[in-house]
C-alpha cells in the first residue's frame, strides 16, 4: 500500500457530512486486501480483519470520513447562492474561498465564496467579517434561472472546499484540506496493514465512521453495530504550535502524535492511556500528551456505548484545522500509525479487563 497516495487520494475526495460517497470508493480500493467490508445505510464502512475469529476481544480502529463543508439553502434572483455550514466553521476562514458545488446531476461546479471590494465598504463595514449567514457564493452566474437550468444547482447540494494535495518531500509535510480527518482513515487502514497475517490475542475491526463533524452521529452506530471490548480513535487534531510556545503548546507539528488526556465529551480511560504512554516510550515513538477544555471526538459516543468502552484517541496534529488550506506532517502520521500497530500487537483479554 502506498500510504502517502492513499492520503493524497483521501484528502483529494469530497465528502462534506452525509455525502461521503466518493471517499468510501477509496476505503473499497484501499481495505479491500486487508478485510471485508460492510457498509450500512447511514454509510459508515466496516472493515473486518480477514484474520478474525469471531472468539477474542474486538478492537475497534476508528476514522471518521466527513470533513468540514456546506450546503446549498437557497438561491437568490440575482443568481447568487445562499448556504449554512456543515461543521464548526468561522466566518474568518470561509469568506473570498474557492469552493466546489456538486450539482444536480453529480458534476462538481467552481464557485466562489463572494467578498465584498474595499472599493464598496463603508468605514464601519471595513474589518468587520459578515457572519456565515450573511456570505453567498458565486458561480458567476446572473440569474437564479441560470443557475437552477444552467448549472443545475438545487437546495440541499453539499459544498466542499476546493483544495489540491501537495507534498514537501524535504520535510514531509502535507498541505491540503480535509486532514480532519482523511489522515485518520489512512491509518485505519496502515494500522490493518501493519497486522496482516499475524497472530493476534484480539479481533480488529476498522470504522471509517461519517458525519463526526455534525454531531459524531456516525460513531454512535458503529458502536451499537461492532460493540468493541476496546477502541482506538484517529483523530485529525488541531495544532497548537504556531499560537503558543512552551508548556502551553500540547499539540505541535512534527513531534508525533498527541493523546488527550480530555476534552468536551470524554475523560480518556487512565489506565488505557497510560498503557499507550508507556508502549510509546518502550518502543522510542515520540507523542505529546494533552488537556483539552474544548473540542470532542468519536471516543465520546464510543467509550459510553454498551456498558462503557475503554478509548483513547491518537491524535496526528493538523496545523489551520476547520480551514481550507492545513498542513500535516508524514512523519507524525508515520508514528501514530506505530503506536496504534504496537498496541493492538499487544493487546489481549486480560489487558482489556485490567482497564
Amino acid at each position: 500500500m502506498n500510504q502517502l497516495k492513499m492520503i493524497e487520494e483521501l484528502c483529494n475526495a469530497y465528502g462534506a457530512p452525509g455525502f461521503e460517497d466518493d471517499v468510501l470508493l477509496l476505503g473499497r480500493k484501499y481495505g479491500a486486501d486487508l478485510a471485508d467490508i460492510k457498509e450500512d445505510s447511514l454509510r459508515d464502512l466496516y472493515f473486518y480483519r480477514k484474520e478474525n475469529t469471531g472468539n477474542k476481544p474486538v478492537v475497534l480502529l476508528d476514522g471518521h470520513s466527513d470533513e468540514c463543508a456546506f450546503m446549498v439553502s437557497a438561491i437568490k434572483p440575482n443568481g447568487t447562492i445562499k448556504f449554512i455550514p456543515l461543521g464548526g466553521w468561522t466566518p474568518r476562514d470561509v469568506s473570498a474561498h474557492k469552493v466546489l458545488i456538486r450539482n444536480d446531476e453529480g458534476k462538481w461546479i467552481s464557485g466562489i465564496v463572494a467578498a465584498k471590494p474595499v472599493h464598496f465598504m463603508t468605514a464601519n463595514e471595513r474589518g468587520v467579517l459578515p457572519a456565515i449567514a450573511d456570505m453567498v457564493i458565486d458561480v458567476g452566474a446572473t440569474s437564479e434561472k441560470e443557475v437552477r437550468e444552467d448549472f443545475k444547482i438545487s437546495m440541499a447540494n453539499p459544498i466542499v472546499p476546493d483544495v489540491t494535495f501537495e507534498y514537501n518531500e524535504k520535510n514531509k509535510v502535507m498541505l491540503a484540506k480535509a486532514f480532519d480527518n482523511r489522515i485518520g482513515c489512512a491509518a485505519v487502514l496502515a494500522t490493518m496493514e501493519n497486522v496482516k497475517g499475524q497472530d493476534l490475542a484480539v479481533d480488529v475491526v476498522g470504522s471509517w465512521s461519517v458525519q463526526e463533524e455534525v454531531g459524531a452521529r456516525g460513531a454512535q452506530v458503529v458502536a451499537n453495530v461492532v460493540k468493541p471490548d476496546i477502541a482506538i480513535v484517529f483523530e485529525g487534531c488541531p495544532a497548537d504550535d504556531t499560537f503558543y510556545s512552551g508548556c502551553d503548546s500540547q499539540t505541535a507539528m512534527q513531534k508525533g502524535p498527541m493523546l488527550r488526556h480530555i476534552d468536551m465529551k470524554m475523560i480518556t480511560n487512565p489506565r488505557f492511556q497510560k498503557f499507550a504512554l508507556d508502549l510509546a516510550k518502550k518502543h522510542n515513538i515520540d507523542v505529546q500528551e494533552s488537556v483539552r477544555a474544548g473540542g470532542s471526538t468519536n471516543g465520546g459516543p464510543i467509550h459510553i456505548a454498551n456498558g462503557s468502552c475503554p478509548v483513547i484517541v491518537i491524535g496526528i496534529p493538523v496545523r489551520y484545522a476547520h480551514s481550507h488550506h492545513c498542513f500535516c506532517s508524514y512523519s507524525d502520521y508515520e508514528k501514530g500509525v506505530q503506536l496504534a500497530t504496537e498496541i493492538v500487537k499487544e493487546l489481549n483479554e486480560s489487558i482489556i479487563k485490567g482497564f
